[in-house]
């Protein structure tokens, strides 16, 4: 079985608050703002993809991702855990905040890549939280789609998946080809890879495909769009902070009392 599996590669999300920002004309955080890596449920999805190539289900992987030029580290990141085979589509990032244009974008590719039987993908990005993709192109493809999987076992021509539901953990059985979004969970935690084979991954091919590449035009993928941004910014956060001193215990415990009476943040019972 052929498996597709869609990265995304986003700003480092253990970035200080106190150092991110938003660029108002573009609605992005600038450049050069902190390091980029391959997203937390991209790594869920690419750890799952690997397991079921381990359990024999999958016999070939292939990582996807659209992006800018810099992207090109999280298919790294994925040819040094020895996938088959990395495709970059290069995109500016103004191209990768909407989910509609994204899907787009990866399903003419996946429409050019040999053919697949599964697509994964993670439950979200971790930089809009959108949580759409997967389910687009599982629409555009007329293929069905299950959601926040984390298990999934292959017999009699089907797939049987687990996902969390809300009433807890789900079994469904989904016959290939299909779209799986994948969720967090401890047993995803990414693999790290040996040195050799990160050093092997550095000199293996990536491909890369453009817009002319893909017979889609900026107007075609203009037109895709659904989400239209006016203002995007970072909430303002007021802080105040006052000490309250004493002798001892009991005289804080008092003033601070008396303190948040007068703030009318508690009241005296009766």
């Amino acid at each position: 079985m052929h498996a597709i599996v869609l990265l995304k590669q986003i700003l480092d999300w253990e970035l200080p608050p106190s150092r991110f920002r938003i660029d108002p004309e573009t609605h992005r955080p600038p450049d050069n703002l902190g390091p980029t890596l391959l997203g937390p449920f991209e790594q869920n999805a690419l750890e799952f993809a690997l397991q079921l190539r381990d359990a024999g289900i999958v016999d070939t992987l292939t990582a996807l991702l659209a992006g800018p030029a810099e992207s090109v580290d999280a298919l790294r990141k994925a040819l040094a855990l020895r996938c088959d085979e990395a495709v970059h589509v290069e995109v500016g990032p103004a191209e990768s905040t909407d989910p509609s244009q994204t899907a787009e974008l990866l399903l003419a590719a996946i429409r050019r890549l040999e053919p697949a039987e599964l697509v994964l993908a993670g439950r979200q990005a971790g930089d809009w939280d959108h949580g759409q993709v997967g389910y687009l192109i599982a629409e555009r493809l007329k293929w069905p789609a299950v959601g926040l999987v984390w298990r999934a076992e292959h017999s009699d021509g089907r797939l049987r998946v687990w996902r969390s539901g809300s009433a807890g953990v789900e079994q469904f059985a989904v016959r290939p080809p299909a779209v799986l979004t994948v969720t967090s969970h401890p047993s995803l935690r990414l693999r790290m890879g040996s040195v050799m084979d990160r050093m092997a991954a550095n000199k293996r091919p990536i491909t890369r495909w453009t817009l002319d590449d893909l017979e889609l035009s900026s107007e075609q993928l203009a037109a895709a769009r659904r989400v239209e941004l006016t203002r995007v910014w970072v909430p303002e956060v007021e802080r105040d902070c006052e000490l309250i001193e004493g002798e001892d215990p009991a005289e804080i415990a008092a003033a601070l009392l008396g303190r948040l009476e007068e703030l009318k943040l508690l009241t005296r019972p009766g």
